[in-house]
């Protein structure tokens, strides 16, 4: 029954269509005989950049026949076991004769269900010469639970919500090669669709939708997240407290936190939890891409880890859906903007505290080796504001020598002072839609 679904797959597989979709700004690894593994929060649009991959193939000339997409979350394969996926390979050979001349590509969508995948992947790596791709929920398949399963075979493709050049394009608005030279009617209308990105987000669902559809779904995707991605997966049996811990990260965004300080507030609330648990659920709720943390810029270690953390949802738009305020913070949407975009970027990230007692947003450390200290504020209009700001850029950079500064804002500035040396101030938009060194 099985191998009969299988087979029925496949010769789907072999001739469907791409779905027309958005094209987004990831990065591919070319390294020879890993498979790419792409990883993020569920609904962030996984399996359809597999399908953006084996178009890009198609239109190197890849045979169709020689590109095989297959998800494997389907009710027929209850039962499934890694000898299948052996048998799967032998019948795409013989279905597909040249399927061993060297452009062959499977992509195996939400591979962790069938166990011992892994044991069949690296097979095929070591004995066969085929790309594979794979994708899988992040309840089943965490970054550091694919390195040991493919023991160096894999690299992953973290994929996050749309970020603002991604959301214009799927909006069908033009995306500036030059954000700096733009007219000002142009600069109007980026800063126009940036206000709206900053409230709806980029789940790719989430676009178009009334502002109670976007909220209902957005609240759909974190309590998902919460009872399958978590719960389940890692048999949490405090649900009230994991649920209380994770509204409280995305009703907070941008602000310290501590397990410490919220282990003190629960139990004021009579909500009875172990503090040791509270730093588990924690761990569970970044692993499962839902929220980021940002550490203190340190030298030990332990300071890292004694001193509050910054907490941020990877996605802005999930900051209306949780707010209990009522009134949007956009200072908070913009914040974390740049943050999920730094992500992206594969930034390591800390935030800075002088020893004057200002504090600046990011230190960001880029894979090639820069560095960069980022400061973020909405609205420079406010003198005291401004001087704060650049304040804490200058103390900053004290203990960061040689470290250029940027200020990002809401709006192009008119300053009625140029900015301290070697600080640039920018709109975010700009800093966003500018390619990041490869």
């Amino acid at each position: 029954m099985i191998r009969d679904v299988l087979r029925q797959k496949l010769a789907d597989a072999l001739v469907a269509r791409p779905p027309n979709s958005t094209a987004r700004d990831v990065r591919w690894p070319a390294v020879p005989r890993k498979a790419l593994a792409v990883v993020g929060m569920r609904r962030a649009g996984k399996s359809t950049l597999l399908w953006q991959k084996l178009s890009a193939r198609l239109k190197a000339a890849v045979p169709r026949d020689q590109l095989a997409l297959l998800n494997f979350e389907d009710e027929r394969l209850s039962g499934i076991v890694a000898i299948d996926l052996s048998w799967l390979w032998d019948e795409y050979c013989r279905l597909v004769p040249s399927a061993r001349d060297g452009r062959s590509c499977l992509f195996l969508d939400e591979i962790q269900v069938v166990p011992g995948w892994e044991t069949f992947v690296r097979r095929l790596l070591d004995t066969e010469p085929v790309e594979v791709f794979l994708s899988g929920s992040s309840a089943r398949l965490l970054s550091r639970e694919l390195a040991t399963a493919m023991r160096g075979r894999a690299l992953e493709i973290c994929l996050y919500p749309f970020g603002f050049g991604e959301y214009l394009r799927h909006h069908g608005q033009p995306v500036p090669a030059e954000p700096q030279f733009i007219t000002s009617a142009d600069r109007s209308e980026v800063e126009r669709h940036f206000h709206e990105f900053l409230q709806t987000g980029g789940f790719p669902e989430a676009q178009g939708l009334a502002v109670a559809d976007r909220i209902q779904l957005l609240q759909g995707y974190v309590q998902t997240t919460v009872f399958r991605d978590v719960a389940e997966r890692y048999q949490v049996s405090n649900l009230h407290a994991l649920r209380l811990l994770a509204r409280q990260l995305l009703s907070q965004p941008a602000a310290l936190f501590s397990v410490q300080k919220v282990f003190q507030d629960f139990r004021s609330q009579g909500v009875a939890v172990a503090k040791d648990t509270l730093h588990q659920m924690l761990g569970y709720l970044e692993d499962a891409f839902l929220v980021v943390t940002v550490p203190i810029e340190a030298a030990s270690e332990r300071k890292r880890q004694v001193n509050p953390r910054k907490a941020y949802p990877v996605d802005p738009g999930l900051i209306a859906a949780f707010d209990r305020s009522g009134r949007a913070n956009t200072g908070q949407t913009l914040e974390t903007a740049v943050l999920v975009d730094l992500l992206r970027r594969r930034a390591e990230i800390a935030y800075v505290r002088t020893p004057q007692g200002f504090e600046v947003d990011f230190l960001a450390r880029y894979p090639d080796g820069r560095r960069e200290l980022i400061q973020v504020c909405a609205d420079l209009a406010d003198t005291a504001v401004r001087e704060r700001e650049f304040r804490a850029l200058a103390d900053a950079a004290v203990a960061h020598p040689k470290t250029p500064a940027r200020l990002l804002t809401l709006h192009q500035e008119l300053l009625p002072t140029a900015p301290p040396s070697g600080v640039q101030v920018q709109p975010a938009y700009e800093w966003l839609l500018t390619p990041p060194t490869p």
